[in-house]
């Protein structure tokens, strides 16, 4: 049988997104594996709430090595599914490792671009990335010192008055007991370590995207904010590489980042099973 692996939001559980759409793809006929990324959750490994661009996308890899493994599993038939900020750390596994036949990403973030650069490159300049640096070299000090790292914090119940629409989303999904919230997302409520994500500012991911040869699928919401993050990686995709006739970027009309995490009549999952269902026969 086909099988795939999926994981994301960053900063979810496999109980959120990841299992909903490992869920609806194992209704549709597939072995399927949603997993909560090293240092996280359910997963293993210290310190905790800490991310990696390597590692991340080291996750993706074992869950394949894992799904080779089974019995039930063509180990030729394996694919991955990566949402927001796991959809990059997806296609940069894509790009690495020849034996995920087809990925899908969604609601896609380039986690090394926003950290580095800052929402739509808003802070790309050498000065305030040494601002960042020098901050983290501070905390990584306080944090020694203390012997515990200091933590971000998780979202507020309600948004704070002028807050931009893309956070009240998140808010409305994270939050909201009617909706997405689970007591273990966001660091069971800590929110990422400060130093957590320092790895990100030098550490670009997706550089050799545009040598997968593989098939992928990318999607998206048309008004997300963060939807440049996927025409952005679908052109240095497609630019140069000598195998485009596989690879498709998909805007879904009028949804925002957080659409794609649970609507299920916004998710084109009939799509989704349709890319699947060719790209791992």
């Amino acid at each position: 049988m086909a099988a795939i692996a999926v994981s994301g939001p960053f900063g979810a559980v496999k109980e959120q997104a990841s299992g909903l759409y490992a869920q609806t793809m194992a209704e549709r006929g597939f072995v399927t594996l949603a997993f909560d990324p090293s240092y996280t959750k359910e997963s293993g490994g210290n310190p905790r709430n800490v991310a990696s661009p390597d590692i991340n996308t080291e996750d993706f890899m074992a869950a394949v090595d894992y799904l080779s493994t089974l019995d039930i599993v063509d180990p030729e038939k394996i694919g991955i599914i990566g949402i927001c900020g796991f959809g990059g750390m997806a296609l940069n596994a894509a790009a690495l490792d020849p034996r995920i036949k087809a990925t899908v990403t969604s609601t896609m973030y380039d986690m090394t671009r926003v950290n580095a650069k800052g929402y739509f490159d808003s802070e790309d300049s050498e000065e305030a990335r040494y601002e960042k640096r020098l901050a983290m070299a501070t905390q990584r000090t306080i944090d020694y010192k203390n012997g515990s790292y200091a933590h971000a914090g998780a979202l507020p119940d309600e948004a704070p008055e002028g807050a931009p629409q893309f956070m009240i989303d998140y808010i409305n999904y994270y939050r909201n007991r009617q909706r997405g919230y689970h007591p273990r997302s966001q660091g069971e409520g800590l929110g990422w370590n400060v130093t957590g994500c320092e790895s990100f500012y030098n550490m670009p991911i997706l550089t050799y995207s545009n040598e997968i040869r593989n098939a992928v699928l990318m999607i998206h919401g048309e008004k997300a904010h963060s939807c440049y993050f996927s025409k952005d990686a679908y052109a240095k995709m497609i630019d140069g590489n000598k195998y485009v006739d596989n690879k498709e970027l998909l805007l879904i009309p009028n949804a925002v980042h957080t659409d794609l995490y649970d609507k299920v009549d916004i998710i084109p999952f009939d799509k989704i099973e349709e890319f699947f269902n060719k790209y791992l026969n």
